[in-house]
């Protein structure tokens, strides 16, 4: 498969993103290192109900995150 992605900004934001990303689940499984990370982390699969049920529902947002999208 072939396509085309809109330019979105510098990589470095993307990066930044995704370290963001790395370090709040190396919290969450308390790995200090990467090695860590792989060798102690478990992967559970849910269905797609399950996962908007595990996002904030039900309120009024007032102001979107900027670094938070639902269906990219």
């Amino acid at each position: 498969i072939e396509g085309r992605v809109a330019y979105k900004g510098p990589l470095g934001n993307l990066v930044y993103q995704l370290v963001g990303g790395l370090r709040s689940a190396m919290g969450y499984v308390g790995a200090a290192d990467i090695a860590a990370l792989k060798r102690d982390t478990r992967f559970v699969r849910i269905t797609a109900a399950g996962l908007r049920e595990s996002h904030p529902h039900d309120v009024t947002i007032t102001r979107e995150a900027p670094n938070y999208q639902i269906g990219g």
